[in-house]
């Protein structure tokens, strides 16, 4: 790996000497076309056509944005930077024919952060909109010039996961491994009290069927949906016929920014669903991997779990979708960027090491606005 990050900086060096640093032609202006749920924006310029101007994967862009600019990595998946930093994302897949490029904030709202847009939750498919913010001059542009080429190299190539959404991919997983499906284990939690995976209903990654059957084996009673809102899930093909549908449910359409105000009041809202239904409980997102991660790391905080047994439970979810195994480089960066960053954010501490994670999750979930009463019926629903 250091042998070829050391080729491509000599390669970068040459173009630099010669004059051939990628630049963006003015007389094609990029524009924001679009703004996802998140708050990423898609950008006019398709990934083919920036990787052609002479950008490459892992290289450091300078992007500016309603006249800010900032510093990122130009990568493939959001997982090639950590949590809460920027990346220019290029997504290019022949195989369902998608050649695209947006900016984004993993697991962040870029739009709002950069003050271009404010999101409206609606009832109505897809369950947002947009509104540009007085002030934005529409289309909003944007522009992209090289910072450092091959600055992020190295952690980019360390952090490619590949996944597949066909079930023979996957002949080592059984059915529950492939949805991503399992019991949380892990101290404090009552046997076949808390369960998580990837969606039950969305077939975006082809997985509901296997995990909606997985929750009637393990008698799901009580579904917390953070990803969709009632009318979107419902939506969804086969949903009246699946064992979900007859479940108690309630729909979050949470974002992916832990720190936003609609995210910590949807988990409030969650908790005290927990409070007020029967187990056992599953949480699920569409992977079952960000969010639902999030959450359930937290409850397991509550529940007195140590962040080692929260860091082994978080990561089953990269064997299951990208077959990273624990002992290894890889798993190791994996963890320190995601879960164990996103906790020790969301609890206002330097590092997991050495807190009380429960009192710790009990104070977070009393800040976002859980009562005690709650947080104590929540507790006891889902002990031994």
């Amino acid at each position: 790996m250091k042998q070829l990050s050391r080729v491509l900086a000599l390669a970068l060096a040459l173009c630099l000497c010669l004059g051939l640093m990628p630049v963006m032609a003015e007389e094609t202006p990029i524009t924001v076309t679009d703004i996802q749920k998140y708050g990423n924006m898609v950008l006019s310029i398709s990934g083919s056509e920036l990787l052609e101007k002479g950008f490459a994967y892992g290289d450091g862009v300078t992007v500016t944005l309603n006249g800010q600019s900032y510093e990122m990595a130009l990568g493939s998946n959001f997982s090639d930077v950590e949590q809460g930093s920027m990346i220019l994302r290029v997504v290019i897949k022949p195989e369902t024919n998608e050649d695209y490029a947006l900016i984004a904030i993993n697991m962040g709202d870029l739009a709002t952060f950069a003050g271009v847009a404010t999101k409206e939750k609606t009832e109505a498919d897809p369950g947002y909109v947009w509104h540009y913010n007085e002030g934005v001059e529409t289309p909003v542009t944007v522009t992209v010039e090289m910072k450092e080429p091959g600055a992020y190299y190295d952690s980019w190539l360390m952090n490619q996961l590949v996944r597949s959404e066909k079930r023979e991919d996957y002949p080592q997983l059984t059915d529950a491994q492939y949805a991503n499906f399992r019991a949380v284990t892990t101290t404090g939690v009552g046997e076949n009290k808390l369960f998580r995976s990837s969606s039950p209903v969305n077939p975006e990654i082809n997985r509901n069927k296997e995990a909606d059957a997985a929750a009637r084996e393990a008698g799901i009673k009580t579904f917390i949906n953070l990803a969709d809102n009632d009318q979107v899930m419902r939506g969804y093909e086969g949903f009246d016929e699946s064992y979900y549908s007859g479940q108690s449910i309630i729909t979050l359409n949470l974002s992916v920014d832990f720190a936003a105000e609609d995210f910590r009041s949807g988990l409030a809202d969650g908790v005290r669903f927990i409070a007020a239904n029967e187990a056992p409980f599953l949480v699920h997102c569409n992977e079952g991997k960000d969010r639902a991660g999030f959450v359930s790391a937290v409850l397991e905080c509550l529940m007195g779990a140590s962040a080692e047994e929260i860091t082994a439970d978080y990561m089953v979810t990269f064997y299951n979708y990208y077959g990273v195994e624990p002992d290894t480089e890889q798993y190791a960066a994996i963890a320190k960027a995601n879960i164990q960053k996103s906790l020790a954010k969301a609890f206002e501490l330097e590092s997991l090491e050495g807190a009380d994670l429960a009192k710790e999750a009990e104070e977070y979930l009393l800040a976002i606005g859980v009562s005690e009463e709650d947080i104590a019926a929540a507790k006891a629903k889902l002990g031994k």
